[in-house]
């Protein structure tokens, strides 16, 4: 639970640094706001594509590697 905590205490304060940093180039409260918010919106079609996929490398890696541990661990137990 802490760990949740404290990375929400850093994302408000990375979240909070970005809008000052906003504000003081001129920008109204409405725009740093946004800014702050949508990141992913200024990306190119090729930074999505890579952001897609890792994204799908990740899930598919969480998804296959428990089945492969399971079944050496039951191979071996049976030993």
């Amino acid at each position: 639970m802490k760990i949740i905590g404290i990375a929400f205490l850093v994302l408000s304060c990375l979240i909070i640094f970005s809008l000052v940093i906003d504000i003081s180039q001129q920008f109204t409260i409405h725009e740093a706001l946004n800014n702050a918010i949508s990141p992913f919106r200024v990306m190119g079609i090729g930074e999505t594509f890579a952001l897609w996929l890792l994204v799908f490398l990740f899930l598919s890696k969480h998804f296959i590697s428990p089945g492969r541990t399971n079944a050496k661990r039951s191979r071996y137990a049976l030993m």
